[in-house]
């Protein structure tokens, strides 16, 4: 009977308690909030008539043509109209990122998971379930409210007399798999935006650019000289800023989707060192 094993990161039980699926606001809002703030930035910080020597004065809104940068992060407004798409982009991974962090930090708890189970463990070999599930109180993160529930159903299962031994670590094992599915898809919601935006944020960054291009050589075809050379490399420096908002924006993604991913991993582990922490005690302690 001391075989008995479960991992609960590989299947739900039947009867496990449904996850409520409620309205995310912050994964509806905040992309079409942050593209929003990017085109504001863009056009009046960054495009603020005094950053140029020669800004648009027919009263255009939406896109008025300045001429003239003063500062190279004035250039950048002269990208084009990807460039308050890809600022919008930037700006939606640094908020999946907070929200992300805290979510995962609250998740990890108190202190090292490892030694949080060694402790468990150690009250269990002793028999002190009360002990353990303090442990668990102190703890708070996503491990120990999964142990925790899997704890209640141990000492449930202690003074049953009409189950078997095996059909009570079998209940202890739902226990933990209900408790998990409440767990598991809080700490991956959202991570779909940064993996997401790492793919689109360089494809627009390419877009810009070379809708930037055809307008350089758009230009260039209808002047010509010295003059038009000069502002053909002018609107290809120009264009290359989508280029890098793209690729930086891009490279942020990558790295914290891989960081919050690791980070999950471990605590993903944790619960199922859980889950077999409990019905390997039991399974031993009281056969």
């Amino acid at each position: 009977m001391s075989d008995v094993k479960v991992s609960v990161s590989q299947g739900k039980s039947a009867t496990a308690t449904p996850v409520k699926k409620g309205g995310n606001i912050i994964s509806s809002v905040a992309p079409l909030v942050c593209i929003i703030l990017g085109y504001l930035i863009w056009r009046f910080v960054i495009g603020n008539p005094d950053n140029f020597s020669k800004p648009d004065t027919t009263g255009a809104w939406f896109w008025p043509t300045h001429e003239g940068p003063k500062s190279g992060f004035s250039k950048m407004y002269l990208g084009g109209i990807i460039v308050p798409i890809l600022i919008g982009c930037f700006l939606t991974v640094l908020t999946f990122v907070i929200e992300r962090l805290l979510t995962v930090v609250k998740a990890a708890g108190t202190g090292n998971i490892a030694e949080f189970i060694r402790k468990v463990q150690f009250h269990l070999a002793n028999k002190e379930i009360d002990k353990a599930i303090a442990e668990c109180d102190k703890q708070k993160g996503a491990v120990g409210n999964v142990m925790k529930g899997g704890l209640h159903k141990y000492k449930e299962m202690i003074t049953n007399t009409e189950l078997t031994t095996e059909q009570k670590v079998l209940n202890i094992q739902k226990e933990v798999e209900e408790a998990t599915a409440l767990e598991l898809p809080m700490l991956e919601k959202n991570l779909v935006f940064l993996s997401t935006i790492a793919s689109v944020a360089t494809l627009l960054g390419l877009l810009g650019t070379v809708l930037g291009m055809i307008r350089s050589f758009s230009a260039l075809g209808d002047s010509g000289g010295g003059e038009a050379a000069q502002k053909l490399s002018q609107g290809i420096s120009e264009a290359l800023y989508n280029t890098a908002l793209g690729i930086g924006t891009s490279a942020i993604s990558i790295i914290m989707y891989n960081v919050f991913t690791t980070r999950i991993d471990s605590i993903t582990y944790g619960i199922d060192e859980s889950g077999f922490t409990l019905t390997q005690s039991f399974a031993s302690n009281y056969k």
